[in-house]
């Protein structure tokens, strides 16, 4: 019998447009319960899909810093949040709960 070769599942492999990524983000947001972790990571994947050695220049932080800050291991500065999303050309926005 012949062995099935699986990978693990990327998120960002299919992200391809700034739609996709938008509405990544905003599912992810949905469901994050004020996770701030969890959507740090979601931006980490959105980041890889874009490319990450461009949202370093875009942002003016390091590569290594970028990845520690979106790995879903720790919560990043808001400052950072911000960055992130201004150089993944998204927004955000805010409405009545």
């Amino acid at each position: 019998m012949a062995r099935t070769k699986t990978t693990k599942y990327d998120v960002a492999e299919y992200l391809r447009t700034p739609e996709e990524m938008a509405a990544y983000l905003e599912a992810c947001l949905e469901e994050a319960n004020g996770d701030a972790a969890f959507v740090a990571k979601a931006l980490g994947n959105i980041a890889r899909a874009k490319g990450m050695t461009e949202i370093a220049r875009d942002t003016g932080l390091s590569r290594e810093s970028l990845y520690k800050a979106l790995s879903g291991e720790r919560s990043p500065s808001f400052d950072t949040v911000l960055k992130v999303i201004g150089a993944l050309g998204i927004k955000i926005h805010a409405e009545p709960a």
